[in-house]
């Protein structure tokens, strides 16, 4: 395995700066891991390397000329696939959209070839970001390289997969409900959940758009701390952009410092459900924290335990919204259209066509919501206990500074495990979902494997919205403590994938 993969983002930035190694030869290094193991892995759903190599040569052409760039610059990334970019279709992992190719980029995407990085392609999601698995992508399910017969999290399982197997050392997703941090868990990366409109969400597939947000994946804390600059900041496209300056995130990572910063254990995150894995190593990570100078609070928040029902109110409702928009009209998939057919059945025979199962699902239930004699029952009472879930927060972060808790209550489950029952799948979401109702900052970092099957455990920190760089700090903190325990990063415990020498056929398209 070439060493330019195993190498930090940042490192590579440094040495592609320097002129130790060109962009074009780093970008060449992982287009060939992608066609050696994603075969197996599946985490691309399109690649773009015409386009990436000529950005690549375009930032050596810059560095030869003396001309000082960020320090991501020329560096290979993966974008998830609700990102509209212009060099490849963008499916949201649904038949409905196949083959579609966005005639605009998205704010993010522009802002990462503005800062010279170079796109490697589009990972697999489950579909339209419904999921916890990506086992619903149209697809097909991508595979967590600790261990290729389980699930690498989702909906963004192939950002985070792509990372894990050494097929990028960045990668964008989105989370709406947990989909970046819960991938990152399982998978022994890093993610974070930037506070509600600190990155840009034009040009990005609305799931639902109260809840949706953009952010940094990474195998650091450093990495994605860099990348979280790079995207983060005010766009006037995106009516929820927030116009205030974006948090010290870079210098918090480095700083890594957490004396006398107060810690609150969340009470209601852990007990029954939880793996005894997962609360054995989430406890070791606090000891090491409070080891570092941290003061630990309990605190309790007694209406989290109320959000998953609010949530898989709220989110179906507004999936019902912005998937209607998806009816064979305009563009993208259309059935039956055989000049007989009524504009009607067009349209439901597109939809019926288009859509996956668990899409299905979540817009009847969400329509059902907001149908007349329900909305005030379901969607208003499910509004309210969001509001009760946010004064959980304020009451929690007037006491302490950061919230902990596991990131997920297991480790990554087989593949087909719970794909035919929709309430246990939902369950996998259980510690991520207050933090995208309130709107705050959140992110997952490792903090170790499970005694029970060897898989990582993911550790999850959430700080005040617009305090985003307290999670880079205390997740730096403890990167830095574990990784002086374990002598070694996490990631290099993860199995060496079989190379096999088969071409990659996920070329341009």
């Amino acid at each position: 395995m070439s060493e330019l993969i195993r190498t930090d983002a940042s490192e590579l930035g440094q040495l592609i700066a320097s002129g130790q190694a060109s962009s074009v030869e780093v970008t060449r290094a992982h287009f060939e891991r992608i066609a050696q193991v994603d075969d197996d892995v599946h985490a691309f759903l399109a690649l773009t390397e015409d386009a990436a190599l000529a950005q690549a040569a375009r930032v050596d052409e810059r560095i030869a000329a003396g001309e000082k760039l960020g320090p991501l610059a020329g560096v290979p990334i993966a974008v998830k696939d609700l990102l509209c970019y212009t060099q490849a279709p963008t499916t949201a992992s649904s038949r409905i959209l196949e083959g579609w190719v966005p005639p605009y980029n998205s704010t993010v995407v522009n802002r990462l070839i503005d800062a010279g990085l170079v796109i490697l392609g589009k990972t697999n999601l489950d579909e339209f970001a419904m999921g916890s698995s990506t086992e619903t992508s149209a697809y097909g399910p991508t595979h967590n390289p600790w261990d290729l017969s389980r699930i690498p999290g989702g909906s963004g399982g192939g950002s985070a997969a792509a990372l894990a197997a050494f097929m990028a050392p960045l990668a964008i997703g989105t989370d709406t409900g947990g989909s970046i941090r819960q991938p990152a868990a399982v998978t022994g990366t890093v993610g974070v959940k930037p506070t509600y409109g600190g990155v840009s969400r034009y040009g990005i597939i609305a799931m639902a758009s109260s809840l949706d947000q953009c952010g940094p994946d990474a195998r650091n804390v450093l990495d994605a701390a860099l990348l979280h600059e790079v995207i983060a900041g005010y766009d006037p496209r995106d009516s929820t952009s927030i116009n205030v300056p974006v948090p010290g995130v870079v210098e918090a990572a480095r700083r890594a410092d957490v004396k006398g910063l107060r810690i609150g254990v969340v009470k209601e995150l852990g007990g029954e459900g939880y793996a005894p894995g997962v609360e054995k190593r989430v406890g070791e990570a606090i000891d090491a924290l409070v080891a570092a100078g941290a003061e630990l609070v309990e605190v309790s928040c007694p209406h989290f335990e109320q959000a998953l029902a609010a949530y898989y109110l709220i989110m179906p409702a507004e999936v019902s919204s912005n998937l209607a928009r998806y009816d064979g009209m305009r563009y993208g998939l259309r059935a039956g259209d055989d000049g007989t057919n009524s504009v009607e059945n067009v349209m439901r025979l597109t939809r019926g066509k288009g859509f996956g199962t668990e899409a299905k699902r979540r817009i009847i239930l969400g329509t059902y919501a907001l149908s007349a004699g329900y909305y005030d029952a379901f969607y208003g009472s499910a509004q309210k206990m969001r509001t009760l879930i946010a004064r959980d927060f304020a009451a929690a972060f007037e006491v302490c500074d950061v919230l902990v808790s596991p990131a997920t209550p297991t480790t990554a489950f087989k593949i087909g495990e719970k794909v035919d029952d929709p309430l246990a799948m939902y369950k996998s979401d259980l510690c991520t979902i207050p933090a995208n109702l309130a709107g705050i900052a959140a992110g997952s970092v490792p903090c170790g494997l499970a005694d029970e099957d060897g898989l990582p455990v993911g550790f999850q920190v959430m700080a005040p919205a617009l305090a985003d760089d307290r999670i880079y700090l205390v997740a730096a903190a403890l990167e830095h403590a574990l990784e002086a325990k374990w002598g070694a990063p996490l990631w290099s415990r993860i199995p060496e994938l079989s190379v096999s020498d088969k071409t990659s056929d996920k070329g341009d398209k």
